[in-house]
């Protein structure tokens, strides 16, 4: 009874974010630049995406290292120390690698052990399905304390920069929060999922 008591109680704790963090490279791709590779103008680019720049990961940067500042900083900012992290979850569709997670290797540079550390690959919505696992994991089990979700790509290394359409409208960079328990009038208080895959030739790559 005890144990099925404190899981009921735990259900209902209030999970929020406590801190945020964000990292972008310094190299800047502006509309004018990009104009030059495709059959556009950095006008048409503005009016269609609202994008008046993005950034581009060095060479020297993976996914992991702008989601390890942007986990840094999340902690900074939680007031935090990063031995109190006790879960990493890291939405991406541009990994490091296919194994390990990427989220392993932020656990690596945050010098973090046992900490359960996961991808999510959900690409756009990826943070709102990372952001709903992570609060129904410490919902459920009280010994978490605080989460880090972070959400991070390195669209470049994968767009086909011919293609306008798709070219002009992502970049680099990463996103991080802690969650963590808060007072009963704060908090995610809902999140709704959901997809439907039968729409998924509208996101498959353009025809000609």
């Amino acid at each position: 009874m005890p144990a099925v008591l404190e899981r009921t109680v735990a259900r209902h704790t209030h999970i929020g974010i406590t801190g945020t963090g964000a990292y972008v490279p310094s190299t800047v791709l502006t509309n004018d630049e990009l104009s030059d590779r495709l059959d556009t103008s950095p006008e048409w680019i503005e009016d269609r995406t609202g994008v008046l720049q993005r950034r581009v990961a060095a060479a020297s940067e993976a996914t992991s290292d702008l989601a390890t500042v942007a986990a840094r900083r999340a902690i900074q900012a939680a007031g935090i120390h990063v031995d109190e992290v006790d879960l990493i979850i890291v939405a991406t569709s541009t990994p490091d690698t296919t194994m390990p997670a990427t989220a392993c290797t932020v656990q690596a540079n945050l010098r973090l052990v046992q900490c359960p550390a996961f991808d999510v690959d959900a690409v756009c919505t990826g943070f709102v399905y990372a952001l709903e696992v992570a609060r129904s994991m410490m919902s459920a089990d009280p010994r978490l304390r605080h989460a880090i979700v972070i959400g991070a790509d390195v669209y470049s290394r994968i767009l086909d920069y011919t293609d306008r359409r798709t070219a002009s409208l992502f970049g680099d960079g990463a996103g991080a929060i802690i969650l963590s328990r808060v007072p009963a009038d704060f908090g995610v208080t809902d999140v709704e999922l959901g997809a439907d895959g039968s729409k998924a030739h509208y996101v498959s790559r353009f025809s000609p």
